[in-house]
């Protein structure tokens, strides 16, 4: 099942130029059919947060008609490249290729030194080391009471420390370690990347779990890679394509499985992994066992679908079709899918009012429908509504969906083996 892969040809197309994006922007004929799908411009209402007006604003600094001011700074880095438009554009604009292209332009003409504090940042956030190290510290911060005293002396109306103060409590949560399992005659390669056991440690235990009720080997590599798609939306190309080719030397030629949308979408930009699949659509696809039943569960499930799964891997179909497998579930997807919950990678660290206002949004919704269980395929919106329904105080839990399979499954083994 595993095929050699010539690396020398799969290597990504080298940064674009001015008159490349300037010839993706012209593509654009200004019409606003995007303007009611673009959640910051329903936010502010201001055409300069909109997708036709972001376009301009390239057009104009790529031209020389307009200057990189913080301000026009500003309204690029508000994008939160969630991609809605490109669905609703008649004329097919490469929106996000577009806007990536441009923040590279930027970082590139950036002074050495911030460029290089910027770069060091990345690299750290898409460093699986540095990410368990964090959650280590997340685990240590919760349970000693930490955070609790941080809330008790008010530090959170601080904004840098209300952000990295909700994105720890969330990792708390999430961390779980993930142990390496190298055999040469797997089924299938489960792809962790460099915050999967800090963000989806526990849903990436459960898909290992059932691979093997499914009968299917599993390979976890000893290097826990990172897909690049951090450094690509953030102007650093070249650090995507090492990251992305790094990849490729560890899974290329081999089935590759993830649970995290966004990587999968990233990873199959590159030619050794057009393959690669999503985990639920995967599972979805193999002879299942008619003894294999899960347990049943009286509970209501609200389905979050994350922009990379909508919109990058044609929708997630395939999570419903899972989760009707338990019986007595009740399952409905979260109202206003089709718009970004604020997470957007490093978006709800870089943009944390945005975020907070997109989240508020979701949270409006879940408040009103109290489900029992959110689940979701992608560990940064994971990590964002976790934080905000444990905010709220909400009794919620946020949960992968092959997580909420698992669970229903171990459950009935329980109660058989109890008979």
């Amino acid at each position: 099942m595993n095929t050699p892969v010539n690396l020398s040809a799969a290597r990504s197309a080298p940064r674009l130029s001015n008159q490349d994006l300037l010839g993706l922007a012209d593509q654009c004929v200004k019409c606003g059919l995007c303007l009611p799908h673009c959640p910051t411009y329903a936010k502010t209402r201001h055409e300069a947060d909109s997708p036709r007006g972001r376009i301009a604003l390239v057009q104009g600094w790529l031209t020389d008609r307009l200057e990189m001011t913080p301000r026009l700074a500003a309204h690029l880095d508000g994008c939160l490249l969630c991609r809605a438009c490109e669905s609703a554009c008649p004329s097919l604009v490469a929106y996000g290729r577009l806007l990536d292209g441009a923040r590279a332009q930027r970082v590139a003409a950036t002074p050495v030194r911030r460029r290089f504090r910027i770069g060091r940042r990345l690299g750290a956030l898409s460093n699986a080391r540095v990410m368990d190290t964090l959650s280590r510290l997340a685990s240590v911060y919760v349970g000693t009471g930490l955070a609790r005293l941080v809330e008790a002396a008010r530090l959170i109306r601080f904004r840098s420390i209300a952000t990295h103060h909700r994105l720890l409590g969330a990792l708390a949560v999430t961390a779980r370690p993930v142990a390496a399992h190298q055999i040469d005659d797997a089924d299938l390669d489960l792809f962790v990347g460099c915050s999967g056991a800090s963000a989806q440690g526990g849903a990436i235990a459960a898909t290992r779990t059932l691979c093997e009720r499914l009968g299917l080997r599993v390979r976890i590599a000893s290097d826990a890679v990172c897909c690049g798609a951090m450094q690509r939306h953030n102007g650093f190309p070249e650090a995507a394509d090492r990251a992305r080719e790094q990849c490729a030397h560890v899974h290329g030629g081999r089935p590759l499985v993830g649970v995290s949308s966004a990587c999968i979408a990233e990873l199959r930009e590159h030619p050794a992994l057009t393959r690669a699949q999503e985990v639920c659509d995967y599972l979805d696809r193999r002879n299942w066992p008619e003894t294999l039943v899960p347990a049943p569960l009286r509970r209501r499930v609200l389905v979050h679908e994350p922009c990379s799964h909508r919109r990058l891997l044609g929708g997630n179909a395939a999570v419903h079709r899972l989760l009707a497998r338990i019986p007595d579930l009740e399952v409905a997807p979260m109202p206003e899918n089709d718009r970004c919950c604020g997470a957007a990678g490093t978006y709800l660290l870089d943009q944390p009012e945005m975020a907070a206002a997109l989240l508020e949004d979701k949270l409006h919704h879940i408040r009103d429908l109290k489900p029992d269980i959110i689940v979701t395929t992608n560990p940064g919106c994971a990590l964002h509504l976790l934080a905000g329904v444990r905010e709220s105080g909400l009794d919620i839990e946020v949960r992968h969906p092959v997580e909420l399979i698992v669970r229903q499954l171990l459950h009935l083994i329980c109660e058989s083996s109890n008979r």
